[in-house]
């Protein structure tokens, strides 16, 4: 599964766009999961950048993070396409194809992924 489309990546706002707007304005772009753990990444915004030695440059994404290891370390962050597309074994990072529409707000806190 490619995990960022085309169509995807132009419905995704770029870094900043909600800067200064409350975590119950902002919707959540798209959501990539690891389906045997409790890895899960909520994009709100993201654009390419270009970097030096990566051709084509890397897509890098601003969101909500639930950690693998604790929820005491889920956080606002940014991570990159490369970096989901690098896990590798039997199992790999998803994108939820049926990921509704849900605010920032009610991932925030959440001891459990969306």
């Amino acid at each position: 599964m490619k995990l960022l489309t085309k169509a995807i990546e132009k419905k995704i706002p770029p870094l900043y766009t909600y800067e200064n707007t409350p975590a119950s304005e902002i919707p959540i772009a798209v959501k990539f999961f690891h389906p045997i753990s409790r890895w899960t990444w909520l994009a709100t915004e993201g654009e390419r950048q270009a970097f030096k030695g990566v051709p084509g440059g890397d897509f890098i994404f601003f969101g909500y993070v639930f950690s693998g290891i604790d929820p005491d370390f889920d956080e606002l962050g940014y991570f990159s396409l490369s970096d989901l597309e690098s896990v590798r074994g039997p199992v790999r990072i998803e994108r939820d194809m049926y990921f509704g529409r849900h605010m920032l707000s009610e991932a925030i806190g959440r001891k459990t992924p969306l």
